[in-house]
């Protein structure tokens, strides 16, 4: 990056964040710090919502997951609108009624306090190991492009997210996240149009999507399934577990999860809660089109131009300082030699296109295919040379693809405008999930179990200090984040342990009147157990993890209160 990347870097971050301070400068107790003093319209919830999605792991992974998988991780997202429909009938409502702070406070008043704390210990395990890996992702940046070493980046990186954190509650969230999108929107858009405009002077966007496609990565939908495989449960994206797994997902994570509850809860009505819900689920589907096919764009560009055999270039200079140094030159060689028959075939194949020369077509794409294969192959020589000079390294480059096209391809300005983009991501969602352990912390545990009477001003000051203790253990979690492969799909895989049995417990409280409080809890516990035992033996992909989690809930719910009624009907209303 030169002076121009890091000034346009400065100003843009320290404008979103002082903007936000300055709005939050007001915020002295309990509601106004997690709830906003119930002042945010429908358009600051909608932002809210998107920005507390959109983290920096959407914008440095999803491209590359795009690269290397092609677009079919969209069909995660189709079950989201349905979900939202049916939180805005079900979930808001209730919650607006009882006002509560956080979603757990319910769970108390239809069953026990154990349903209610297990409840909140679940989501402040699965938030606040989620938001570790958040940390992370910034830190990648950082350590690139500075040459830090990556645990004190996520010192540095985790630090400054604190403070900022600290120096505001909801209110800041909302409207720096407001800011951050909007800036987020114009960066990654400069971005799909610098793409473009890079590739050779004949292709457009529409002969790029055609190349794409040839090579198998346009598949949006997915509908073949080989149910005689044994393993067609684990096939992670087609559209079948994109609807109801990704429905299931959805519907868990905006109505069970309090980092998405919390943005709603701060809406001025019923009314502007579903707003903003509704428009969330018409509008992501089309943006993650938009940043998977940045990914998609990336992918042709390297068909044009020489791309490394590796994108984490600082593993590539572990090897280069290594004994190991001219195998990797000559695995390099051999790489570029590939590269130069990939632009050659793909020159040929957009050529054969466009005058409708299917024969020559279907031999150039074949060709093109071995090619990306062979590349695959040398890719995997260097991953074994790069597990050979440290053990422990990252081996998958996923998210290094969009930021290593950043810095090195873009030109001065945009790359400083990029990589803040990238932070602001980081920082309005990671601020977000903060305010969310905080918020269920005190009001979930440390009111509810060990300081009963006290002020609001007491209350708000333990916020401060707890959600300082949550910034550290998500530093400490970001320490393991390197071993995850794919950031954006570990945090659903991630989410997708817990959210299922969350959502059971919600959806025994809204719709099985006759099961009480000892029931749903032990329910919920031999659930949990269950998805953890099936998602170590990798019986099934992610998505239905949260299809299995719900179910398994009411089902064992169900039949302990029909076997011991009497026990477990004494302690719930």
């Amino acid at each position: 990056m030169g002076s121009i990347d890091w000034i346009v870097l400065f100003i843009t971050l320290t404008s979103v964040i002082g903007y936000g301070i300055y709005k939050s400068k007001h915020e002295k107790n309990l509601n106004s710090y997690f709830k906003s003093n119930n002042s945010m319209n429908w358009f600051l919830i909608l932002l809210s919502i998107m920005g507390t999605q959109a983290s920096a792991i959407t914008f440095l992974s999803a491209p590359g997951q795009a690269y290397t998988d092609g677009m079919r991780f969209l069909q995660y997202y189709y079950g989201l609108p349905l979900a939202m429909i049916v939180l805005c009938i079900t979930f808001v409502p209730l919650f607006h009624r009882l006002k509560v702070y956080t979603a757990y406070e319910f769970l108390e008043q239809r069953f026990d306090v154990n349903t209610r704390i297990f409840t909140s210990i679940l989501f402040l395990i699965s938030r606040g190991l989620s938001t570790g890996i958040s940390i992370y992702a910034p830190s990648i940046i950082l350590s690139s492009l500075l040459g830090w070493n990556i645990y004190l980046t996520n010192l540095v990186m985790g630090g400054l997210l604190i403070i900022y954190t600290l120096s505001g509650g909801a209110r800041a969230v909302a409207y720096t996240q407001m800011q951050q999108l909007f800036i987020i929107f114009i960066g990654m858009f400069l971005a799909g149009y610098m793409v473009i405009s890079m590739l050779p002077q004949q292709m457009d966007l529409n002969d790029t999507v055609m190349i794409a496609d040839e090579l198998g990565k346009m598949n949006t939908i997915v509908t073949t399934i080989d149910i005689s495989s044994q393993d067609w449960w684990k096939d992670k994206y087609n559209i079948w577990s994109g609807l109801i797994g990704g429905f299931f997902l959805a519907l868990s994570y905006f109505g069970t999860d309090q980092s998405q509850v919390g943005r709603y809860l701060t809406a001025k009505s019923i009314k502007e809660s579903r707003m903003g819900l509704l428009l969330n689920g018409l509008v992501k589907i089309p943006m993650q089109y938009f940043i998977l096919l940045i990914g998609i764009l990336v992918f042709t560009f390297y068909l044009f131009q020489q791309s490394p055999v590796f994108f984490n270039q600082s593993q590539l200079n572990k090897v280069r300082n290594s004994e190991y140094a001219a195998s990797l030159l000559q695995i390099e060689n051999e790489f570029n030699l590939l590269n130069d028959s990939v632009k050659k075939t793909t020159l040929a194949l957009h050529n054969a296109i466009q005058e409708n020369k299917n024969e020559t077509r279907q031999f150039l794409k074949q060709s093109l295919i071995s090619l990306e294969q062979q590349r695959l192959i040398k890719k995997a020589e260097v991953i074994a040379l790069i597990k050979k000079a440290d053990p422990v390294a990252d081996t998958n480059d996923t998210n290094y693809i969009f930021l290593y096209f950043v810095v090195n391809h873009l030109p001065a300005g945009l790359v400083g405008l990029l990589i803040a983009v990238i932070f602001l991501a980081a920082w309005g969602s990671i601020a977000a999930a903060l305010n969310s352990l905080a918020s269920s912390s005190v009001i979930d545990i440390y009111k509810r179990l060990w300081h009963h009477n006290k002020s609001e001003e007491h209350y708000y000051h333990a916020s401060k200090w707890i959600t300082l203790f949550w910034g550290v253990f998500c530093i400490a979690v970001a320490m393991f984040a390197s071993q995850l492969g794919s950031l954006i799909e570990a945090v659903n895989v991630l989410g997708s342990l817990f959210y299922g049995t969350m959502l059971g417990i919600f959806v025994v409280a809204f719709y099985v009147k006759p099961i009480k409080g000892n029931a749903v809890f032990w329910g919920a516990l031999l659930a949990e157990s269950g998805v953890i035992i099936i998602y170590k033996f990798d019986i099934v992909s992610f998505l239905w993890l949260n299809v299995i989690g719900c179910l398994l809930v009411v089902v064992f719910a169900f039949f302990i209160q029909i076997f011991q009624p009497k026990a477990l009907t004494s302690t719930s209303n």
